[in-house]
């Protein structure tokens, strides 16, 4: 006990206390949750790495985050290179083509992997498309990941792909994800795709800050709860 002070808690400061405490740690168990659906998710992508892949059309509504196969052939004229993509250092471009599944009118926006950019900014790389048809494994993703811009871009060189927009944009059927592409079709470009950021830290660590928000509104209460002797 402090000399002079005694401990006199308050009505209002108990039910305030008890009620930040709550809201807190209800705040950095959904956190913790966030962070656990996240680690079971990297871990269902590493176990999607070996599994067989889901031939699309068929069974394409469940698929996010799995391996797929698709069957079919790249429209080349609709190409459009991702700019700013950096690899070891070295800036280039990711490949994005539609694929229409064969036997379908079906189509699905395909990364195809990444391509170095020439020395001078006003050339754009060679791609090679595949011709005829081909056949593509890689995972499903809901999108591409999107970089920062002031407003959406367009045309063959553009920052994102919004695939409702390209859709509209294009006119094409196309399914509600992106493939990226795993597997080799012989067009030189790379596809030592980096791990999807799930932000598995990021939830962790907002977790630890409303826990300890918890702890320092006991801390709190316990300091306010001190009055001096004789002090009402």
């Amino acid at each position: 006990m402090l000399r002079g002070y005694s401990f006199r808690p308050r009505g209002w400061a108990i039910a305030a206390a008890a009620l930040a405490c709550v809201l807190f740690v209800s705040l950095g168990n959904w956190q913790s949750r966030r962070a656990a659906e996240k680690r079971e998710l990297a871990l269902a992508l590493d176990r999607t790495e070996h599994a067989a892949p889901i031939e699309l059309p068929a069974g394409a509504v469940d698929v996010l985050h799995r391996r797929v196969a698709a069957h079919g052939m790249f429209v080349a004229e609709r190409t459009v290179l991702l700019d700013n993509k950096l690899r070891r250092g070295r800036p280039g471009y990711e490949v994005v083509t539609p694929l229409r599944i064969r036997n379908s009118a079906w189509y699905v926006l395909v990364n195809r992997g990444w391509v170095a950019a020439p020395a001078s900014r006003e050339e754009l790389p060679q791609v090679r498309t595949p011709g005829g048809e081909t056949r593509v494994e890689g995972i499903a993703f809901e999108r591409i990941p999107h970089a920062l811009e002031p407003k959406p871009s367009s045309g063959r060189v553009r920052q994102n792909v919004d695939i409702p927009a390209y859709a509209a944009e294009t006119g094409l059927q196309l399914l509600p994800f992106v493939i990226e592409q795993h597997s080799d079709t012989g067009d030189g470009l790379a596809r030592d795709w980096p791990r999807p950021d799930l932000g598995i830290e990021k939830h962790e660590s907002y977790s630890l800050q409303w826990y300890s928000f918890a702890v320092l509104a006991v801390i709190l209460w316990l300091v306010l709860s001190f009055r001096r002797v004789g002090q009402d």
